[in-house]
């Protein structure tokens, strides 16, 4: 993997090294906590995976985390699976998103977008109340420390409220977005039981209105453990029979009380795809997403309270828990709720400018989609106060860099971040202080570990190998629901290198210290020993007008050979013939190698992706190597089962 690109796209100027919180940080940690005062990131990085008690201990007093009791050591037992986190501590993740009431109770914390793209505020005092009102009530319901609170809903200031009523109560979050179909919700809901259900009667999407009653009915029949339901009118409804009105609930002023409790206790539940079978229901700690957020949002992100951060999200997905921990800074957070291309694609571009967002998250898919469709944000749009165009979900490919360094500001600090729902944050990505190259991470993150690793467990530089981190963090999952011995947490993450988190993606770490993701390496592409990451091969083959979309397989054949396929999606009034053929094959020879060309180029009528937008590569590879559907996937983990079927009759012509 070649990685030399001996100019940065973006280089920060000292005066924003010098203002950033990150060098800031440094400075002081080294005169608090023995970090390196000079080597800039490079160095602070190493002493923070190296003196990895000094450096969390440092972040909880620079970010001032309040203990209302005080903790025994920082890392009690730092073996993963298991490592114990400030053990004796206790607080409360909801009375930290609220700090900034007592300073700012009349600047916005909130700010709700939704089609019409006209921003309304929600001040800190009012979100506060609320959550007060809300907390209270729980209680009143019965709702202990423990017991699970779920929400379905879209992104809108309810769902904030709902989130920090129930981490107030020390009782533990979950929620899916209402585009997902009962049996997708049932699939995650039903595994955690929650006891209140907190809903709306619908959405709009699209410049449309989606009712979602029916769906709502089939929840409450099929959910035992509910006590109580929540109705939130989104669409202007009655509340059904039975079921509570928000606005009761959240009138009175009252003071939030915040249950304290110790630092593993549950936060949330988030869930896995779920493409192969249930949904894993991964718990994470109200302590340990509260400093890995604060170092995250903090230092890498740079937030602060002159900050609005807006990153285009639903409930279903952990950036949405991750922008909500935007409050712990005391930014003030934007939730936009509606589609990503409505009524244009420059959608997001119109958001950011109206809200005036100084960090702006998308996908890298709508980056190049943006590309593809000819949108010109920089001149369509006033985004002087963007200083950030972050991207997750998929590798950034190269035009995507340079797309957005020339059509949206020159001086724009590109942050392309991979992390994961396992561990709600990021590996690495985001750092004030360092240049920006084309199609590079970055940096890893402070207090992580990360290395790329050949199958021995040989550290690699320069070379593709598969992502682990060596060292625990303390938003590491502290078991999954429903795992009881622990086996199922183990087999995820620890089963390849043991006691060593492999998180199943491939990497490249350069000697320049910047990181490439190429992909999953749970469906690696694998010829004639030579391993390649699919999101190589898509950022190649999708540089091409005609190509919507595409996925690659790699598929082990009896005579020991390999079939790899392409399937590409085209743009509207593009054909598959022979002189698209050519193209694509000589664009990835050129672009990658001719060890990347795929064995036959197939056109499909659409690429099927998770419910969070990623392809499906595994399902795909299964279906094609003659697994019947309904053990290839889990049907309510797909956005369009229907182009399943493609692939199901290709398997079966092939056979």
């Amino acid at each position: 993997m070649p990685t030399e690109n001996p100019q940065p796209l973006w280089q920060p100027d000292p005066q924003r090294i010098a203002r950033s919180q990150v060098t800031r940080f440094q400075a002081w940690a080294a005169e608090h906590h023995g970090a390196p005062a000079d080597g800039g990131y490079p160095a602070l990085h190493r002493w923070s995976v190296d003196a990895l008690e000094p450096f969390w201990e440092a972040v909880t007093q620079w970010f001032d985390v309040r203990f209302s009791t005080p903790y025994t050591r920082v890392l009690g037992d730092r073996s993963m699976p298991g490592a114990e986190w400030f053990p004796g501590a206790t607080l409360n993740y909801a009375e930290h998103a609220l700090r900034a009431a007592g300073t700012r109770p009349d600047e916005p914390a909130l700010l709700h977008v939704d089609e019409t793209h006209e921003p309304t505020p929600v001040t800190w005092s009012e979100l506060r109340r609320q959550v007060g009102s809300l907390a209270a009530e729980l209680r009143a319901l019965g709702v202990r420390p423990g017991d699970r609170v779920s929400g379905y809903l879209p992104n809108v200031p309810q769902a904030v409220v709902a989130l920090l009523a129930t981490a107030a109560v020390g009782a533990v979050w979950t929620s899916c977005a209402p585009d997902f179909g009962a049996r997708s919700v049932l699939d995650r809901f039903q595994q955690v039981e929650p006891v209140v259900l907190f809903t709306v009667d619908g959405y709009r999407y699209g410049g449309k209105e989606h009712d979602r009653r029916d769906t709502v009915g089939e929840l409450r029949r099929e959910l035992p453990s509910l006590r109580a339901v929540v109705h939130i009118p989104l669409l202007g409804t009655e509340a059904p029979e039975g079921a509570l009105e928000w606005d009761a609930l959240t009138r009175a002023d009252t003071e939030p009380v915040f249950e304290q409790v110790p630092f593993a206790h549950p936060l949330w539940v988030l869930y896995s795809s779920g493409t192969t079978g249930l949904p894993k229901a991964i718990v994470q700690s109200q302590g340990g997403i509260l400093v890995e957020h604060l170092k995250q949002l903090g230092l890498h992100c740079d937030l602060g309270p002159e900050d609005r951060f807006f990153w285009y999200t639903s409930t279903g997905w952990m950036m949405w828990n991750f922008l909500v921990s935007g409050l712990l800074t005391g930014t003030t957070v934007v939730l936009y709720d509606g589609s990503p291309g409505y009524p244009d694609t420059g959608a997001q571009w119109r958001v950011a400018e109206r809200t005036g967002a100084t960090l702006y998250g998308t996908s890298a898919a709508y980056v190049m989609a943006c590309r593809k469709a000819d949108v010109h944000p920089g001149r369509d749009f006033d985004l002087s106060k963007v200083q950030c165009v972050a991207t997750t979900g998929s590798p950034l490919p190269p035009d995507g860099f340079r797309w957005l360094h020339d059509e949206v500001r020159e001086d724009l600090w590109i942050a392309s971040v991979s992390g994961g729902t396992d561990v709600c944050s990021c590996f690495a990505g985001a750092v004030p202080t360092l240049p920006v190259y084309i199609g590079e991470l970055q940096a890893p993150s402070l207090g992580t570990d990360l290395q790329s690793w050949d199958p021995s467990g040989k550290p690699l530089t320069d070379e593709v190998g598969e992502l682990v981190v060596t060292n625990p963090m303390p938003s590491m999952p502290i078991h999954f629901w429903n795992d009881p011995d622990g086996s199922r947490y183990h087999d995820s993450y620890f089963d390849t290198y043991p006691g060593v988190w492999r998180h199943g993606d491939w990497i490249t770490l350069t000697s320049r210290g910047s990181v490439v993701i190429h992909g999953r390496s749970d469906s690696t592409l694998n010829r004639q020993g030579v391993r390649m990451g699919s999101a190589d091969i898509y950022e190649a083959v999708e540089r091409l007008p005609e190509i919507r979309e595409s996925l690659v397989v790699v598929i082990e054949q009896p005579d020991g050979g390999y079939w790899m396929p392409l399937f590409v999606h085209l743009a509207p009034g593009a054909v598959l013939d022979q002189a698209l053929l050519d193209r694509i094959k000589r664009t990835i020879r050129e672009n990658l190698s001719p060890r990347h060309v795929p064995d036959e180029v197939i056109e499909v009528p659409g690429i099927p992706h998770t419910l969070t937008g990623k392809r499906i590569e595994v399902p795909v590879k299964r279906l094609l190597q003659g697994a019947p559907l309904e053990k290839a996937v889990n049907p309510g983990s797909i956005d369009n089962l229907d182009l399943l079927h493609f692939y199901e009759d290709l398997a079966r012509k092939r056979a």
